[in-house]
C-alpha cells in the first residue's frame, strides 16, 4: 500500500505543479485562438489539438485543472470552518441549543443538495464575468456543503464536553469562548482536518457537474466541467479520442484523493 500511496501523491504533485505552472508550461493562453486551425488534430504544436474555436486543448486542460485544484480546497476550507463553528458550538454547549442546531442540520441534509445548489446558482446572474463565476461557484459550494461535516464534529465535541481536560479547565476558571477555542478546538483538529480532505474531491466532482450543465465557471475560463461537456457529442469523441484526456486526468485525480483518504485508515 505504501508504494500505491506514494504513486498517488506523486501524481497529484505532478498535476498540481503542471497546472500551477501553466503560464510557463502551456503553449498558449487558455483563451488564445488559432483561427486558422480550428478542430486541429494533435501535433507537436498542439499536443491535444484545438477546439472548434481554435483554442489549444492542452493549455485549457492545464488551466482548467488549476481552477479546480486551487478553488476546491478553498471551498473545502470554508465549509469545514462553518462546520467547526456550527457543529463544535452545538456539541460543546449541548442541551436545547444542540437539539435545535442538529434539527436544522438534519433539515438541511434532507434537501437534495445538488438540486439546491443548481437552484441557487440558476437564480444568480448567468452573464457574469469568468472570474466572478469562479468566486460564486465555490462560495456556494463552501456555504452549502457544511452540514455533513457539522454532524461529525458535533458528535466529537459532545464526547469531549465531560472530558477530564475540559473539567480541569473549568475548575481553573476558564469558561465560555476561551474554553472553546483553547481546549476544544485543538482536540477537534484531527477530525476537522479529515473532513477538510474528504470535502476536496466532493467539491471537485460537484463543480464538474455544474460545469457540464453550464452553471459553473463561465467561458472563456476553462474548468473540468466545461472540458467534460465536450464529451456529450458522441460523433466528436468517436473521431477524436484525445477528448478523453481531461476525463482521464479528472478520474485519476479524484481517485488519488479517495485512495489517500482510504490508506489513512489502513494499517501500514
Amino acid at each position: 500500500m505504501k508504494w500505491l500511496r506514494a504513486a498517488a501523491i506523486g501524481f497529484l504533485l505532478i498535476v498540481a505543479g503542471a497546472s500551477l505552472g501553466a503560464n510557463f508550461v502551456a503553449p498558449a493562453g487558455y483563451a488564445h485562438q488559432f483561427r486558422e486551425e480550428p478542430d486541429a488534430e494533435p501535433s507537436r504544436q498542439h499536443l491535444l489539438g484545438t477546439d472548434d474555436l481554435g483554442r489549444d486543448r492542452f493549455s485549457r486542460v492545464l488551466y482548467g485543472t488549476r481552477v479546480s485544484l486551487l478553488l476546491a480546497p478553498a471551498a473545502a476550507f470554508l465549509s469545514t470552518l462553518l462546520a467547526l463553528l456550527i457543529g463544535g458550538a452545538a456539541g460543546f454547549v449541548g442541551g436545547r441549543f444542540e437539539r435545535v442546531v442538529m434539527a436544522a442540520t438534519d433539515l438541511f441534509l434532507s434537501l437534495p443538495w445538488l438540486f439546491l445548489l443548481l437552484t441557487v446558482r440558476a437564480l444568480l446572474p448567468l452573464n457574469v464575468s469568468a472570474i466572478t463565476s469562479v468566486g460564486i461557484t465555490f462560495a456556494l459550494l463552501g456555504c452549502l456543503g457544511w452540514a455533513g461535516a457539522a454532524r461529525v464534529i458535533c458528535a466529537d465535541a459532545r464526547g469531549m464536553r465531560q472530558a477530564d481536560f475540559v473539567l480541569l479547565a473549568r475548575a481553573s476558571g476558564t469558561t465560555g469562548t476561551r474554553l472553546l477555542l483553547r481546549q476544544l478546538v485543538p482536540n477537534l483538529w484531527p477530525i476537522v482536518l479529515a473532513q477538510f480532505w474528504i470535502s476536496i474531491p466532493v467539491f471537485i466532482l460537484t463543480e464538474a457537474n455544474l460545469g457540464m450543465l453550464g452553471l459553473g465557471v463561465t467561458e472563456p475560463l476553462p474548468s473540468w466541467g466545461s472540458l467534460l461537456r465536450e464529451l456529450q457529442s458522441y460523433p466528436a469523441i468517436s473521431s477524436q479520442p484525445w477528448l478523453f484526456v481531461p476525463l482521464i486526468v479528472f478520474v485519476v485525480v479524484v481517485g488519488s484523493f479517495h485512495f489517500l483518504l482510504r490508506t489513512e485508515e489502513l494499517p501500514a
